[in-house]
């Protein structure tokens, strides 16, 4: 197949089998938070804040006993078409989860897709100056191109795409099915 015969836009995964990639990913937070110390989910807005209250669904079973608040904390590098926005990542705290004691709680800080680490980064150093416990990364997709030295420590999925390529997870509220596309050299 050429270049000019690749569909612009592909569905690379639906919501069945995200499901079951969500199921794996709680399963393996739950083992990084054995015992009774608080959890929490921090879901970066946009896309990270409803995956974090679905892995929290999850966790619910798997932690019983565990109230796992999930709060929102937003950021903002770049547009869903990769254009850059803030070169700084903007960071917008959240005064709930500022005040909130953090020194004995364990967090769980959920993005949709790590890019250049940027997002995990900077949301990962706010939460340390809060005074979180540990803090652990999840994203859904990691397409392993991170420009920082920036892991998750759980990954749903890793898409080695070309670099003019876009990974869109959508996700609900804010699409109406969950699922992952690849759009080819950005086009929409």
């Amino acid at each position: 197949m050429t270049s000019a015969a690749r569909p612009a836009r592909c569905t690379l995964y639906d919501a069945p089998q995200l499901d079951a990639v969500l199921d794996t990913m709680a399963r393996r937070a739950a083992a990084l938070f054995p015992g009774d110390a608080p959890v929490a989910l921090v879901g970066i807005v946009r896309r990270g804040l409803p995956l974090a209250e679905r892995l929290r669904e999850r966790l619910q079973d798997l932690l019983p006993g565990q109230q796992l608040p999930v709060f929102p904390l937003e950021l903002k590098r770049y547009a869903d078409d990769l254009t850059l926005l803030h070169p700084g990542t903007l960071l917008k705290e959240n005064a709930d989860l500022g005040a909130r004691q953090l020194a004995d709680t364990r967090v769980l800080l959920v993005d949709d897709v790590l890019y250049g680490g940027y997002s995990l980064l900077r949301a990962a150093g706010w939460l340390a100056q809060a005074g979180a416990a540990e803090i652990r990364t999840a994203v859904l997709v990691d397409r392993g191109v991170s420009r920082l030295p920036v892991r998750a420590d759980i990954t749903g999925l890793r898409l080695d795409v070309a670099p003019g390529d876009i990974v869109e997870c959508h996700v609900p509220p804010y699409e109406p099915a969950l699922r992952i596309d690849v759009c080819r050299g950005g086009a929409n």
